[in-house]
């Protein structure tokens, strides 16, 4: 385990969320998710530990290691289908068992569109609810989304006479069918509009139309219809529930920021609710690749056009609170870009515990802005920490305080890791072929076209990567060398 990783391992939260392991080349090879992350990833690890061999060998590989944070396991599900999607790590390939969560598809072009269910969401112009997590709960909405709107469930895109009959759905009025003539394609089409508007959570009253379905089946004695009312209209919830976690970040009303920023101010021991807070996080995930966020609530709710990003520029390693200090007083310096544009914060927030408030205090000072009031935020058990003597200030859960405040927290967060992407993905671009003379773009793009990988450029022959790059060979054979050092194999004489 080198040092880099032992840091990062240190800091990993006893939170839902997912983790990206990766190689010495930085290549993604592992995503997993966990309800607890701290205990998940340390289990590998642990020393002793006995793996499976794909395990242990997925392990021996892991040079570098990052997480997301999420709010619950459902979420972390999803982000990790989405991530595996993308990344395609090799490892994920070899243990995990394929299964995709389960989303709703609708084609616009088509004449009659229909909903069908998928598990691969496409980039081919249709229009996709999901993915969810629970299949029942999907499968239950398309069919009372069929049945409320009169949507044609027959996969034929054009139903022929045969399929007319053996058309149960028009034979028992669930479909409009609109293939008979019984609609015009207009009309349809306004169904399955209304029907997408539906799904998108746009038509509150369909819900109360349901729920008073199901009483009045109850008022008449009709209980096993009242209760698969009952049934529909709880799957209808938690396709909303579900949708709204994973989809957007729950906004929070101005009556609730008002009482969350006046909590608030009472916790740190402000005279008035603060109108303007920011948080910074730092992150040295990557090791040369330190950064912090910086992310700014205005009247309690986080404004993009304020964000800001800094890459670390005078710590070395993973260093917080020397990279907090940094940060301060970039933002504050007398003069500077950041303090001539920017309010000053009514509150500033560091993300993290009392050495990093420590070292912003310190820097605030230095810079003459001691005036600004501060305090962290420890992420064990999201406390508001204090430099004044005071004990730190534990709100309760359902606190609009800390509702306020830890997504601010968590927006930095993820703000910081999408930096991290940003800078990993522009050093993984970098590749050691440009060091060798005579390489330029176009032939480094053909031999990683022709070979895939560095690796791969390691193993072959000279001739071939001659050949491939359209080269002499003594700088295929420079080339050979530079890519076996890199794989860490015996370079070619």
């Amino acid at each position: 385990m080198n040092d880099t990783l032992r840091q990062t391992l240190k800091t990993v939260p006893a939170r839902p969320g997912c983790y990206i392991m990766r190689d010495r080349r930085g290549e993604i090879i592992y995503v997993g998710k966990a309800v607890n992350l701290r205990r998940r990833v340390l289990s590998y690890f642990r020393p002793g530990a006995r793996h499976p061999p794909k395990v242990a060998s997925m392990v021996h590989c892991v040079e570098d290691l990052s997480f997301l944070t999420v709010r619950n396991d459902a979420e972390a599900l999803l982000t990790e289908a989405s991530l595996i999607k993308k990344y395609k790590p090799r490892f994920n390939i070899l243990m995990r068992d394929d299964k995709r969560y389960l989303a709703l598809r609708a084609d616009p072009s088509a004449e009659f569109p229909r909903l069908s269910e998928c598990r691969i969401v496409r980039d081919d112009g249709a229009v996709y609810f999901g993915p969810f997590p629970s299949a029942p709960v999907v499968r239950a909405v398309r069919d009372f989304a069929e049945k409320r709107f009169g949507l044609r469930s027959c996969k034929a895109e054009r139903p022929s006479p045969e399929d007319h009959m053996h058309c149960l759905s028009d034979v028992i009025r669930h479909c409009s069918a609109p293939c008979l003539g019984c609609v015009t394609p207009q009309e349809y089409a306004a169904r399955f509009a209304e029907a997408c508007a539906f799904l998108r959570g746009e038509r509150p009253a369909v819900l109360e139309e349901v729920a008073k379905r199901m009483k009045d089946a109850a008022a008449a004695g009709g209980y096993e219809e009242a209760a698969r009312w009952r049934d529909t209209l709880g799957a209808l919830n938690d396709l909303i529930k579900s949708r709204a976690r994973v989809r957007k970040t729950p906004g929070i009303k101005r009556a609730e920021a008002e009482a969350g920023l006046r909590e608030l101010a009472g916790a740190v021991g402000l005279s008035e609710p603060p109108r303007i807070i920011e948080c910074v996080d730092i992150s040295n995930l990557f090791g040369t690749h330190s950064v912090a966020s910086m992310v700014v609530a205005v009247d309690g709710v986080p404004d993009r056009r304020k964000y800001r990003r800094f890459k670390i520029k005078t710590v070395e390693g993973a260093d917080d609170p020397r990279s907090m200090a940094e940060v301060v007083a970039r933002r504050y310096s007398p003069g500077g870009e950041l303090s001539a544009k920017n309010p000053d914060a009514s509150l500033f927030i560091c993300d993290g515990g009392v050495t990093q408030l420590r070292a912003a205090r310190r820097a605030l000072a230095a810079v003459g802005r001691a005036d600004i009031p501060t305090c962290g935020l420890a992420k064990r058990m999201e406390e508001i920490v204090l430099d004044d003597g005071r004990p730190p200030v534990l709100l309760p859960r359902d606190s609009p305080a800390l509702a306020i405040i830890t997504r601010l927290r968590d927006e930095a967060h993820r703000f910081a890791i999408t930096y991290h992407r940003t800078l990993r993905e522009r050093t993984i671009r970098e590749s050691v072929l440009d060091d060798v003379d005579g390489i330029g773009p176009a032939k480094k793009a053909a031999l990683l076209r022709k070979f895939g990988s560095v690796r791969r450029i390691a193993a072959a022959a000279p001739e071939d990567v001659a050949s491939a790059a359209g080269i002499g060979m003594e700088t295929a054979r420079a080339v050979l060398r530079a890519a076996a050092s890199a794989a860490g194999e015996k370079s070619f004489a």
